[in-house]
């Protein structure tokens, strides 16, 4: 009699673990169709601006970029609060993908109109209003899921690199064609990542969902980081990594373009070559990490990722550059899985979700200020000035946090995390 009630246990666990793995996959394709859809009007954002009706300068490229992020920090919250009111979910990843397919949509539209660039900045504002909405609840879906954090981060981690590994050669290809080009295949994207979204059930915890909304926000993340202070230091190098992020995402279009005269099919192989080893080496290089510690890959890692940023400033061949954006990719893999461990690492299981959300506002304050410090350096001085400036805050961080990062790697608490 225990024969046929076992087997059905385990055909009941296989079920169950194929609808994780099936729930986590169409969820990992809906985060990485938003970077997509998001990074493919990187490589053309030169001629784009100009579409619109706007000069071909940094500083223009600057503001577009800026609108769209600004929105993403200031509605993240708004989305986590809602979906934790609501306890769904998936019906705001629907809303907020189509929302932004529609925004993308109405940008091609108003050169039409007779709308100038300022026009084109409010819309930008809304679409990264809404499109906030899918990136950030499909990601927090992926949280929901069982089957292990790491498993679904891990998806997460893979889905936005290779999204915006993909999203910068194809928006290279697509803009060689059409500045709008990019536009509406991103328009496509997010309608399609909507629609793949409304397919996955919401697995909400509705008793926690109520507290939720709190664990998000910079005022939270300052409560955290007064509460945990050792978390000040995974929390700069997060700022600091996501600021030359957003540097090479508007000063890196500009200066391949400017420099070397590359095409935006051009710029846009230039910038995979960034992205596709900082996806693909995540994993191991974060796994590294787990044996050796986090001091090597936090501290030597960042020195070389920002030696490796100003060596692309000062490339004097094509050939040097695009070899060197390759080398800064590897060194990025390097730091920014150690770093998010250093923050899993600092706290109890219990308030891990409340220190990555700090962590993640912080790197989203850093993304914000790369597009601002790029902007504005680039445009007042030249392209090596405004490399060597950011290389060097990222190895200046590195050398000021030393001494803290050495004493956590060699806490007890950090001792027995690594070696699990």
């Amino acid at each position: 009699m225990d024969q046929p009630a076992t087997s059905r246990r385990e055909w009941s666990l296989r079920s169950v673990g194929r609808s994780l793995g099936t729930a986590r996959l169409r969820l990992a394709v809906v985060v990485w169709a938003v970077l997509v859809s998001q990074v493919l009007l990187y490589p053309g954002l030169d001629g784009l601006i100009v579409a619109l009706g706007a000069p071909r300068a940094i500083q223009a490229g600057m503001w577009f970029l800026v609108a769209e992020f600004g929105a993403f920090v200031a509605f993240a919250v708004v989305w986590g609060a809602a979906s934790d009111a609501l306890g769904r979910r998936t019906p705001l990843v629907l809303a907020g993908a189509v929302g932004g397919a529609v925004s993308y949509l109405l940008l091609a539209l108003l050169p039409t109109l007779g709308v100038g660039f300022r026009g084109a900045l409010v819309v930008r504002v809304l679409g990264g209003a809404f499109t906030i909405g899918a990136f950030s609840l499909s990601i927090t879906m992926l949280m929901d899921l069982s089957g292990g954090n790491g498993r679904n981060m891990g998806a997460a981690g893979i889905a936005i690199g290779l999204g915006a590994a993909l999203g910068s050669v194809a928006g290279g290809q697509l803009s060689a064609v059409d500045p709008f080009g990019p536009v509406y295949a991103g328009a496509a994207v997010l309608a399609g990542a909507g629609l793949l979204a409304s397919t996955v059930s919401d697995t909400v915890d509705t008793e926690t969902a109520s507290t939720a909304s709190d664990r998000r926000g910079f005022g939270t993340a300052m409560a955290t980081l007064r509460s945990t202070p050792a978390l000040g230091v995974p929390y700069a190098f997060g700022f600091i990594d996501r600021l030359t992020a957003g540097f090479f995402s508007l000063v890196g279009v500009f200066y391949f373009g400017d420099v070397f005269g590359l095409d935006a099919a051009g710029v846009g192989i230039a910038l995979a070559l960034f992205f596709f080893p900082f996806a693909l080496l995540q994993y191991p290089l974060g796994s590294l990490s787990d044996r050796i510690g986090r001091f090597v890959p936090v501290v030597a890692g960042s020195i070389g990722y920002g030696v490796t940023i100003i060596a692309v400033g000062l490339a004097a061949s094509v050939e040097l550059a695009m070899g060197l954006m390759v080398l800064v990719g590897v060194a990025g893999a390097f730091v920014a899985p150690a770093t998010m461990a250093l923050v899993t690492d600092l706290v109890d299981s219990a308030e891990r979700g409340v220190a990555m959300g700090g962590f993640n506002v912080f790197g989203s304050l850093g993304f914000l200020t790369g597009f601002l410090i790029g902007g504005i350096v680039g445009s007042a001085t030249d392209y090596l000035t405004a490399f060597l400036v950011v290389g060097s805050l990222e190895i200046g961080i590195a050398l000021v946090a030393l001494p803290a990062v050495r004493r956590l790697a060699s806490t007890p608490t950090l001792a027995g995390s690594t070696a699990d």
